[in-house]
Formats: structure tokens, sequence, C-alpha cells
């Protein structure tokens, strides 16, 4: 099956459904505030709840770059398999929650397990397709993160219906049961990192050496790994430009929900599922498009990618001005639709533009600490905007975000210049 010109694309199918199965786990929980509210009293402070979404953000991020090393080194099947059932279990686990402690510290776990699948997921597709299908694998990819975000906006609506308990307990279920899918049908597709490491083990088999030989060759090729990707100019560019669109990012899956309750003065249980779909189903559009266009683009011009990707950048500016002064349902619903057509084109060329800058034994690393500092800049926006939601500017302080942006894109645009395509 391997071998077949279609693996590569049945590889994109499998991992779709664990990336909605990442996003939809996460995202319920910003969509069930009020029916928890009624159990678990410290939600009914929007700090506490600010601080409970952030704390998966700042151990999300801490273990991105030790995820992209790990993926690098071992069986990135295993590594998605395993981080799969760990969060699923987490989630199921949370339907059992009685105290916000409890739910803080899964919270936690959930985001070491959830950590190690993107750089894995990524580095895995990026070596199944090659330059001509790779930003478009990688955006449809993305479309199963979004759909995800857009189911977990029902985490409301099931809440409502049943209980918030039942929303964890099902959705935690359905992915420790997909986890044994993954075992029978996914593959791993050695590459020349992986391959040395193979071909390291095998020596030591042959040839015993002292343990301490062992770690110090491991941490040797960690250290090299990091110091070709942190001595590469144009990797800090891409870490700037990635980090920046990642608050306002960050701030649409935590708070839109809530921003929508509170301007259009509707329920959450509408307003969970509005704002969700909404952003899901542009930026399933805004990845395809972008990944089509990038991909015809970039074999015309070497530069074919950051366009498309500043494209969609140029696109949030405006989106997130309406998005904090909207006061009415058409305002609101289509600057959603840009911001997240926007997001969508932004999204699905990272992963190829870092392929044209950085060699495939390193991209799972790379891919890591690009995830750190965008996480890290959602846990600092996810907690600020609590602080608004309190304060009573959470619409003022969305809209300030889109001057960060500009920025952003002025530097990808004047800084970013391959000298070739890396495949």
């Amino acid at each position: 099956m391997i071998a077949s010109k279609k693996y590569p694309w049945v590889v994109v199918a499998l991992l779709w459904v664990v990336a909605l199965l990442n996003y939809m786990d996460r995202q319920m929980l910003s969509t069930m505030k009020p029916a928890m509210q009624a159990d678990i009293e410290a939600l009914n402070s929007a700090t506490h709840f600010g601080n409970l979404m952030a704390v998966f953000l700042w151990i999300y991020g801490c273990m991105s770059p030790v995820s992209g090393i790990i993926a690098d080194r071992v069986n990135r099947k295993k590594i998605i398999v395993g981080s799969l059932f760990v969060w699923s279990a987490i989630t199921f686990t949370m339907g059992y929650a009685t105290t916000f402690d409890q739910l803080y510290w899964l919270r936690a776990g959930m985001g070491i397990s959830e950590a190690l699948y993107i750089p894995a997921a990524l580095s895995l597709i990026a070596d199944y397709h090659d330059n001509k299908t790779r930003s478009l694998a990688i955006g449809i990819h993305m479309t199963g993160l979004y759909m995800g975000q857009a189911l977990g906006g029902f985490g409301a609506t099931i809440a409502a219906s049943y209980s918030w308990q039942s929303a964890f307990t099902s959705f935690g279920l359905i992915g420790i049961v997909y986890s044994v899918v993954l075992i029978l049908f996914l593959r791993e597709k050695p590459t020349v990192g992986s391959t040395d490491l193979a071909a390291a083990v095998a020596s030591t088999v042959t040839h015993p050496s002292p343990s301490s030989k062992i770690k110090f060759s491991a941490l040797a090729s960690v250290f090299k790994s990091l110091t070709v990707l942190l001595s590469n100019i144009s990797f800090w560019v891409i870490l700037f430009y990635f980090a920046v669109p990642s608050l306002p990012g960050w701030g649409v899956k935590n708070w839109l929900p809530t921003l929508f309750s509170q301007n259009l003065h509707i329920e959450m249980s509408l307003a969970g599922p509005l704002s969700t779909i909404t952003i899901a189903a542009s930026s399933f559009l805004g990845v395809i498009l972008g990944g089509i266009l990038s991909d015809k683009w970039v074999q015309k011009n070497i530069r074919g990618r950051i366009y498309t990707s500043a494209i969609g950048l140029s696109l949030t500016i405006p989106a997130l001005l309406l998005i904090g002064f909207g006061d009415s349902m058409f305002h609101m619903v289509g600057a959603v639709f840009f911001f997240g057509f926007g997001y969508g084109m932004f999204d699905a060329n990272n992963m190829p533009i870092l392929c044209q800058f950085v060699e495939a034994k390193y991209r799972a690393t790379a891919y890591g600490l690009m995830n750190m500092t965008g996480v890290f800049a959602g846990a600092f926006i996810t907690n600020m905007l609590g602080k608004s939601t309190d304060a009573g500017s959470l619409g003022k302080d969305f809209a300030f975000m889109s001057v960060v942006i500009v920025f952003a894109l002025a530097l990808q645009l004047t800084v970013l210049r391959p000298k070739n395509s890396i495949d």
C-alpha cells in the first residue's frame, strides 16, 4: 500500500480525522462554560476560565519543541496513535470532573498529549507529498482542525440538551476507538533522520557501547538540529510571522463564542455553533484555495507560497476591526468569514514555506519550535482577553490585534526570499 500513488492521500484522510478530534476535544470547553458554571462555581469568573484555557496553551507550547525533536527521531505513527489515545482518555475523564482543580490538571495533561500530534503529522504528510501537492495536502489536513473547531461549538448544544459531562465522555470514547483504526491502516515513511537513527540503533546492537556514549550521541544530535535551525535567519523570521498571527488566531478560537454572545445578545447555545461553524467553513475554503493557488504559483515563482500566505494575512486585518466593533449579525458573520478565509490561506502554507528553508530531517523540530512560539502567543492573548471580558473591553482588544498583523506581514514580504525550493 505504501508504494501506491494513492496512499499519500490515504495518509491525509486518516490524519484528517485525528486533526478533527484534536481541535474538537480542546474547543468544546470554550462553548460549555455556561453549562459547567452551575456545577463548578469557579468558572463563573472569566479570569479563572481564561486561566483554564491558558494552562493548556502554556503546557502545549513548552512541549511543542520537545515533540518536534522526538518526531524527527522516533516512529511518527507510534507518536500519533499514542497522542490520540491519551488526549481522548483525558477528554473522557473530564466528564467526571467535579472541581476546578481537576479540570485544570486534566487540561494541562491534554496540553502534553495534544502537543505530540501536530509536528509528527505535518512532517509525515510533507514527506509523503512533493512540491506539487504539499500545500494542498497540508491544507486539506488543516480543514480537519477547522471542522473539529466547528463541531466543538456544538458542545454547548449537547450540554443544553443532555449534559456537559455527556459531551466529554462521548467524544473521548470516539477518539479511543479511532486510535485502533490508525494502528491498522497508518504507515510510517522513513526519513533521512529516522533512517540514520535506525542505523545507529542497529550499530549499537552489533557493537554495544556504554550508555553514556549513546546518551551523548543523542544529545549531540539534538544540539546539532537546534544549532542548524537557530543559525538560520529566515527561520527566525518564520518564527515571528507565525507567532504574531497566532494572537488573533487563538483569540478567535477561545473567545469568539463569548464575543458573539455579548455583541449580538444571544445565548451561548446559539453563539457557540454560529461562531465556530462560520470560522470553520471560511477557513475550509481558505486552506483549499490557498493550497491550490500556492502549489501552482510556486511552480512559476519561487516566492509563490509566501505571496499566497501574505494575501491571506492581509484579509485578516480589516476582519479583526469588524469583529471587534461589529454589533449586527451581518457585520459579525461577515467579518468572521473573511478572517477565517484569510487565516486559512495563511495556515495552509506555514509548513510548505518552512520546507523551502529547512531540510526534511529537521522539519518536525522546526515546526515544534514554531508551534511553541505560536502557542505562547496564544496563551498570552487568552489570559489577556479573559481580563478584557471582565473589564468589558473584549471587542476593543480584538480590533487592536489587527495592528500587529501589519508588522508581521511587512517582515514576511521583506525578508523571506527562498533561493531554491527544498524538497
